[in-house]
């Protein structure tokens, strides 16, 4: 009897348990239809912007003059003057240093007497043969006296300027490596000169890269030193050769670096962009991927409010947090930005956010170059 009143008690208190949990899914279940059928999703509405994307090549580079060269002297002697200062900008023909000259100076002025005694002596037989008083022959022989002085005095005249050091080219001379009196050799180096009104900046790329490069392609190039500005240039040269060790391929660009910000030696991150397009471009937040496809949802306003399609989309390139739309959709579309794992295809949505995207900033994906670090 006690045994029967208890097994009474425990089916009670299962079927009571069970009655709840019942209608407590039907109640859930009233409430998640109701707010299918009436109350929207809150959701944040995207405007689809238009980005300029492109295929990138990355590498490193070297920044080079477009000139460059180390001054030195021709001969061996004291420096007399020093006409420049370390970090000076000279013109073409600008001189430089110059050498101790006494002796040479001292020779050509000895040259140029004897020049002017030969031609007295030219002009005087010249005018005696002329009265008929004087034999050609010594006419000849002045002549021969006038030239032997003349070649004397240019060869003096050469000895100076060999110790006159110029400037090849307009540039800026680097650090001053010599001081005044003294003694410098053929091949001591005096100081640099760069021309840096130009920057050339090399670079090498895989082989496999070597089709995507030809002359005349944009690059943007940048460096740690102003790590927010960009340096545009062109492809100006590519080696006619592949390394057989590396099996890569030098390319060379050219940069204007008339403000002079460049400096050569600076290492650079080169950008070479390909294949520059204008595209539709979402952020990742908004993709939904279902096996191999990858959809968004479009938001269709209407008069009697706001409903989802599912659209299905082709991407392209990758840049930051935006992926290129190939198709699919238009710039201006308006797509749900965040919370997509809330919202089914057809389901009425409530807009809370708008974010509008204006403008068309660049945006570009990257390929690194193999073996270059980034």
């Amino acid at each position: 009897m006690r045994k029967a009143s208890f097994l009474i008690v425990v089916l009670a208190v299962f079927a009571g348990m069970t009655a709840i949990v019942a209608f407590r899914m039907l109640s859930s279940g009233d409430e998640a239809a109701q707010g299918w059928r009436g109350q929207a999703t809150p959701v944040m509405a995207y405007e689809v912007p238009e980005r300029a994307f492109a295929d990138i090549v990355e590498a490193l580079g070297t920044a080079r003059a477009n000139e460059t060269v180390v001054i030195s002297a021709r001969v061996s002697d004291t420096i007399s003057r020093i006409n420049f200062e370390s970090g000076q900008r000279v013109q073409q023909g600008q001189i430089l240093v110059e050498l101790t000259d006494t002796e040479e100076a001292a020779d050509l002025e000895e040259a140029r007497a004897t020049l002017r005694e030969a031609v007295r002596e030219q002009e005087r037989i010249n005018d005696l043969i002329t009265r008929g008083v004087a034999a050609r022959q010594r006419l000849d022989e002045a002549d021969a006296a006038v030239e032997r002085a003349r070649a004397r005095v240019n060869s003096i005249e050469a000895q100076l300027a060999d110790r006159i050091v110029r400037a090849p080219f307009s540039g800026v001379v680097g650090l001053r490596e010599v001081s005044l009196g003294g003694l410098v050799r053929p091949a001591d180096p005096i100081a640099t000169l760069d021309d840096t009104s130009i920057v050339k900046l090399d670079f090498t790329v895989p082989e496999r890269f070597v089709s995507a490069m030809e002359p005349g392609m944009r690059i943007a190039a940048r460096t740690s030193a102003y790590p927010d500005t960009v340096f545009d240039g062109v492809i100006a040269q590519i080696d006619s050769r592949i390394d057989p060790v590396t099996r890569a391929v030098t390319v060379r660009a050219e940069i204007d670096n008339a403000d002079g910000r460049l400096r050569p030696g600076q290492l650079m991150g080169v950008e070479v962009r390909r294949d520059i397009r204008n595209s539709a471009a979402i952020p990742g937040s908004a993709l939904v991927r279902y096996l191999d496809d990858t959809f968004v949802f479009v938001l269709d306003e209407g008069e009697t409010g706001t409903r989802t399609r599912q659209v299905r989309v082709e991407l392209g390139r990758r840049s930051g947090d935006l992926v290129e739309v190939v198709s699919g959709l238009e710039p201006g579309d308006w797509i749900v930005g965040r919370g997509v794992h809330r919202v089914r295809d057809g389901m009425p949505v409530q807009i809370t956010e708008r974010e509008a995207r204006g403008g068309s900033a660049a945006a570009s994906s990257g390929v690194a170059a193999g073996g270059t670090p980034q």
